[in-house]
């Protein structure tokens, strides 16, 4: 059944390799575990929060507390719609939506991470690829932005294969140092032309539309 209250929660994106579920309690401590085996060699830091630098189980704690943040702080001009990425029956990693003022704006930006055993099989461009079918697809965005440090090489990969044009660069701190983040973005028509797919599957979106500013 449908949940009554909090739509998101029956959200879904199918691929015919990922399932990106919307992440209820279950699903956080399940990313909250696996996140605790590793994300990253602890020598990089791929993420301009450092929340991979704590330690067990202040780590699992901080996953829990980020999606219990999500929830608690969704409004229609304000809003992160985070997923766990299911592949072959597991648990593989995470992927997000963010969006301010998206009922004028029409424009979100997208964040995810892989646990380090499920890295190198491809799933990053497939998961990322899923995650824009839901902005542009599922809530009729018209844009979407996405950034990584200048030496995040995966993630840059991803980035350009899909044909995301640069926005620029700028300053930002990384572990207490300046570094230099370079930042995406993809228009609608170019999505539409070069990176929809017909073997993808939106559930409950429209349900959840009014929660995230859309009529």
């Amino acid at each position: 059944m449908p949940h009554p209250y909090w739509p998101l929660f029956d959200v879904e994106v199918r691929t015919p390799r990922l399932r990106l579920r919307a992440v209820t309690d279950e699903l956080a401590t399940e990313l909250a575990t696996l996140a605790a085996r590793g994300v990253h060699d602890p020598a990089f830091m791929p993420f301009s929060i450092p929340w991979t630098d704590l330690e067990p189980p202040e780590l699992q704690r901080g996953v829990l507390q980020f999606h219990w943040r999500c929830r608690a702080e969704t409004s229609p001009t304000d809003w992160r719609v985070p997923f766990a990425v299911e592949a072959d029956g597991q648990i593989v990693g995470s992927t997000d939506l963010a969006a301010a003022d998206y009922p004028t704006l029409r424009q979100f930006e997208t964040g995810s991470w892989l646990g380090l055993e499920f890295q190198g099989r491809g799933l990053g461009k497939e998961l990322r690829v899923a995650t824009l079918a839901f902005g542009f697809i599922g809530l009729d965005a018209q844009r979407a932005m996405t950034g990584a440090w200048h030496d995040n090489l995966r993630s840059l990969g991803v980035t350009e294969s899909l044909g995301y044009e640069r926005s620029g660069t700028r300053r930002a701190v990384r572990r207490d140092r300046a570094d230099t983040l370079i930042g995406f973005h993809m228009d609608r028509s170019h999505y539409l032309a070069n990176v929809h797919r017909d073997d993808i599957e939106i559930v409950g979106a429209e349900a959840a539309r009014a929660l995230l500013g859309l009529s």
